[in-house]
């Protein structure tokens, strides 16, 4: 069993920035991607950032340039920094985690609850 918890959400005006936190816990002997994905009412769950498990990232081009994602392997978090917030940032932002259990063992995947991201305009 794994939990996965966001933290850093809530209101922000446009321009400004936030940093959203994600920690996973339980049985985990390795992760491999961490990711944060949002979903905005009525739209599909889309992947804003990605972190391989040795450092390799992905951004969705929709904030290339504005978001860094960084993560501590010993701690299992992640961490999203965005920049220059837009009203079309606001969404429901989650954390994503691809658990090893055990070594050689099946890759699992964990969601957390979400945490919501408002930039007013």
């Amino acid at each position: 069993q794994v939990h996965v918890v966001e933290s850093g959400g809530g209101l922000v005006q446009a321009g400004g920035s936030l940093t959203l936190s994600c920690a996973a816990s339980g049985t985990i002997f390795s992760i491999d991607d961490m990711g944060w994905y949002r979903q905005a009412p009525g739209n599909q769950r889309d992947l804003v950032a990605l972190i391989t498990g040795d450092g390799r990232t992905n951004y969705a081009d929709s904030v290339k340039d504005r978001a860094t994602i960084s993560r501590d392997n010993a701690k299992n978090t992640v961490t999203l920094q965005m920049n220059s917030l837009k009203p079309e940032d606001t969404a429901v932002y989650y954390c994503n985690a691809l658990v090893y259990h055990r070594p050689r063992s099946d890759r699992y995947s964990y969601w957390g609850q979400g945490t919501q991201v408002t930039v007013s305009s």
